[in-house]
């Protein structure tokens, strides 16, 4: 039986509880899950494509030896489908929080399909403590002095403050 691969992408600036909320369903189907993060040359992010690498891999790390699935994180900058068929994905994994999230999606998933028959869209939905949470919000919330530690794993929540007060 081969091994089944999974692509989880995103920006994960930064990554969240929702995000491994997601990384914690999906490591229960899969026997390795390919974290990518994007790199949108056009886009300011928060954090660096290091520090998300170095913060992606801080906390998934722990879930993925839980579970006994195999990860690594990858950076890209073209097609996610693409990263998807070099990564030897054979699904790719998305969470949803709400009927919007699945109607942008459901478009996706139809042109990922025609450029790559081979890689199955799997859904995974949000656990309701989570459901509210994006990184867009966390990034806002945090650059205006809130607290996000309801939100964030604490690894993340301390490189927001290094980088906040240097």
């Amino acid at each position: 039986m081969s091994k089944k691969t999974a692509l989880y992408p995103g920006s994960f600036d930064p990554i969240t509880l929702g995000h491994l909320d997601i990384v914690h369903r999906a490591c229960r189907v899969v026997d390795k899950l390919v974290i990518a993060i994007g790199v949108h040359h056009g886009k300011k992010p928060f954090f660096t494509t290091e520090e998300r690498f170095t913060l992606v891999h801080d906390v998934v790390a722990p879930i993925a030896g839980e579970t006994g699935t195999e990860f690594e994180v990858v950076a890209f900058d073209d097609l996610v489908i693409e990263t998807a068929v070099r990564t030897g994905s054979t699904m790719m994994i998305r969470g949803l929080r709400d009927g919007t999230d699945f109607d942008y999606e459901m478009q996706m998933a139809g042109m990922n399909e025609t450029l790559a028959p081979d890689v199955q869209t799997v859904y995974l939905p949000s656990s309701g403590a989570v459901r509210h949470i994006a990184a867009s919000l966390v990034r806002q919330v945090a650059i205006m002095g809130g607290d996000i530690s309801p939100f964030v794993p604490k690894a993340v929540k301390d490189a927001f403050d290094k980088k906040l007060t240097s």
